[in-house]
Formats: C-alpha cells, sequence, structure tokens
C-alpha cells in the first residue's frame, strides 16, 4: 500500500510504486480532470503540482511522490489564484477543445504563486511545455496578464 497525499487528503493506494502518478490520480482514486496526452511528459496535458511546482504526471512514478503534497486540477477552485487564473480562462474564452487546458491553468497558476507579476518572456518560458494544438497561445497568455493584474490588484 502506498499513501498519496492528494488534493489535500490522504488516499491508500494498493499500486506498485512504479505505475505513473497519472493513472493512480485517474484510475485509482477517480480524479478525471488530470488528463492523459502523449505519455511522454513532452505536451502538459498531465500537468499536476508536486508541493506546487509543475510536474508531469505521466512520467511521474507514484513511488517517487510520496510524502509530498500533489493537487490537481480537479481541486483548484480551493485555491484563489487558481480560482482567478480558472476565472481568466472563461473571460477570455481560451478554450476551444479544451483537452489541455487543465495542464495549461495548473501550469499558469504554479507561475502565478511563484511570480504574481510575470513579464510576457516569463509567461513564455512557463508555458513552454503545454502543447495546445488549437493554437490559442494568444489567448493565454492573456489570461495569464489578466489574472496577474487582478492579483496585483489584491483580489487574490
Amino acid at each position: 500500500m502506498i499513501t498519496l497525499k492528494l488534493n489535500g487528503q490522504d488516499h491508500q493506494l494498493d499500486v506498485t510504486e512504479d505505475v505513473p502518478l497519472l493513472w493512480a490520480i485517474r484510475d485509482v482514486v477517480g480524479y478525471t480532470g488530470t488528463k492523459f496526452g502523449c505519455g511522454m511528459g513532452l505536451c502538459g496535458a498531465c500537468t499536476i503540482h508536486i508541493d506546487g511546482a509543475p510536474a508531469r504526471s505521466c512520467i511521474t512514478p507514484i513511488g517517487t511522490v510520496v510524502g509530498q503534497n500533489i493537487s490537481t486540477i480537479d481541486n483548484l477552485h480551493n485555491d484563489r489564484v487558481g480560482q482567478l487564473v480558472q476565472k481568466a480562462w472563461l473571460e477570455t474564452a481560451v478554450a476551444q477543445c479544451g483537452y489541455c487546458q487543465g495542464g495549461q491553468i495548473m501550469s499558469a497558476t504554479a507561475l502565478l504563486k511563484n511570480n504574481p507579476k510575470p513579464t510576457d518572456e516569463q509567461i513564455e518560458e512557463a508555458m513552454i511545455g503545454n502543447i495546445c494544438r488549437c493554437g490559442t497561445y494568444n489567448r493565454i497568455k492573456t489570461a495569464i496578464r489578466q489574472a496577474a493584474s487582478q492579483l496585483q490588484e489584491g483580489q487574490a
């Protein structure tokens, strides 16, 4: 049994240490917001937070995250910065197909938690590992700027 601290709760999982975190989150625990994309950590659809840092859950063995705090898009509504990012995403109409958006939002939230006043270059650097097949990159950057502006206005 492996104990996983996921979205603020301990979960006892009957899996081996080499099971990818993505499959433990989706198939064992039942949080389906984190998506499978490429399975190689290249597209960012599976982005989650491990102790606040964005990480690719498809290539992260569950045994490497025991004792760490793992957050998924399924619980982001409980995070004030995450709320602002999600609100900006909706107001900016970022999503088209929406498949990558959970990972995009998780990366954007991690960026703003570490740097509430990012430059355009810092936004691009933080988001470079998240691929959007629909090409909504300009709207993504606009939404991140909007959420950053709200953070600076003290709305968080």
